[in-house]
């Protein structure tokens, strides 16, 4: 059973499996923005709301799920489940994490490749995007507020957000780094170790367990390639399978960072997609609840849909995609988790983990302003400015400013920031209000 240790003690119990099915449920179905808006969803449901998880032990989850390839949100999710209710929670929450994002990207995949005409979208989520903006804007404020408390971490987060904005560093080499100088400064500094209760942390379980926990897992990931070799399924599934298994294994940074590859293979090496459609799938990406990651489905339609079956044929290679992408996050969780619970009473290693949420909040700057520029400016560019350092930077048009975007934007921050509103009656006005006013435009 899992830990229960850094609950909130002041309330009755953790959650029964019927709340945090609850809960997770709700955050599937809204957890629109990427993983800045998700992590700071989260954090406010979890952690201020239902006082289910102590900051501390949010946090320390939220180190490790950054050091993994794949998607860190959904896999923060998982964790928390874990800690709830073991490996079934876990399941419940990465799941329903997912779920309602991959039904959503399915059916917008499928009125793509049918009618080829995404415009309409713009109309149905433009509120939608300006107060996934303000809620974006939320979570860096929250987050930096409850983690930057020395000038240390402080220092971490601005060099964090420097390398990521301006000079495009991979995002695995800055987490690394951040590991790294917080590994360095907590051995220099001489940091008290971190008190917990090893008497409420999960036994550590034995190696043959472990292994045979791996090995099924492992089987359960591959199970779709074996079922498509049976039924001699079109050899661009089981290509389609084999691809993304091996991305799952190397996704670091989530989509934006496997984004340029993947459409490269997909277009040169393999034929699945014309030059912009890639583009085309994050645009729908980026309108539906769950991970970016679900743009790699996207993917799996146009293959299934083009190779095999039609609109049938699209269902089972987005489904195939999305299982060769997200078990591995299972995985990753169910076998690190118990170890990485006992590492909480580590100075060294709590210190490296400190450092790394410090980047976080540098990470989390960095996707807000990138998502930004790209609600309220209609064209942006990236200028190189030194390009014998790789200093680069993102310049909007400013004649291409939406003032209606900027004017939902400002709306949504004075909901949020000033009214006090919940994040569903945010999302629910600027949706609806979005949609009427692009309704009225057309008329």
């Amino acid at each position: 059973m899992a830990a229960i240790e850094g609950l909130r003690k002041s309330d009755d119990a953790k959650p029964s499996l019927a709340e945090l099915t609850a809960v997770f449920a709700r955050i599937g179905l809204l957890s629109f923005g990427g993983p800045a808006a998700q992590i700071g969803m989260m954090h406010k449901a979890l952690v201020e709301e239902k006082r289910w998880i102590s900051e501390e032990r949010f946090l320390h989850a939220l180190n490790y799920c950054m050091l993994l390839p794949g998607p860190e949100a959904q896999q923060l999710a998982t964790y928390v489940g874990w800690l709830m209710h073991g490996s079934r929670g876990g399941i419940i929450s990465g799941l329903l994490f997912v779920i309602p994002g991959l039904v959503v990207i399915t059916i917008l995949s499928a009125a793509y490749t049918l009618y080829q005409e995404t415009t309409w979208l713009t109309g149905l989520f433009f509120g939608l995007k300006a107060a996934v903006l303000a809620i974006v804007v939320e979570a860096v404020i929250r987050l930096g507020k409850k983690t930057l408390k020395t000038g240390f971490l402080c220092s971490i987060a601005a060099a964090a957000f420097v390398a990521l904005f301006f000079f495009s560093v991979p995002f695995p080499v800055v987490v690394l780094a951040a590991a790294l100088a917080g590994f360095l400064h907590a051995r220099h500094a001489g940091s008290q170790a971190v008190a917990i209760d090893l008497a409420d942390l999960p036994a550590r379980p034995p190696v043959g367990r472990v292994i045979a926990m791996l090995i099924g897992w492992i089987l359960v990931w591959q199970l779709p390639l074996v079922i498509l070799w049976i039924v001699s399924a079109p050899d661009a599934l089981s290509s389609l399978f084999a691809f993304f298994s091996k991305m799952a294994m190397v996704t670091f940074g989530g989509a934006y960072a496997v984004l340029a590859y993947v459409a490269q293979v997909g277009v040169e090496d393999y034929g699945w997609l014309k030059p912009g459609e890639m583009l085309d799938g994050l645009a729908l990406a980026e309108t539906t609840p769950g991970p970016l990651v679900l743009v790699l489905s996207f993917v799996g339609f146009l293959v299934g849909f083009r190779e095999a079956f039609g609109v049938i044929g699209g269902v089972v290679g987005a489904l195939l995609v999305a299982w060769a992408t997200f078990v591995p996050s299972f995985i990753f969780v169910f076998a690190g988790a118990p170890h990485i619970e006992r590492l909480r009473g580590n100075r060294v290693l709590s210190g490296a983990l400190q450092a790394i949420t410090a980047a976080v909040v540098g990470v989390i700057l960095n996707l807000a302003i990138w998502f930004g520029l790209h609600v309220l400016f209609g064209e942006v560019r990236r200028v190189e400015l030194m390009p014998s350092i790789g200093l680069d930077l993102a310049f909007p048009l400013w004649s291409s400013l939406d003032p209606m975007a900027l004017a939902f934007f400002a709306g949504s921050a004075f909901l949020l920031f000033h009214l006090k509103l919940g994040m569903v009656a945010v999302l629910s006005l600027c949706a609806a209000a979005g949609l009427v006013i692009r309704l009225l435009a057309f008329v």
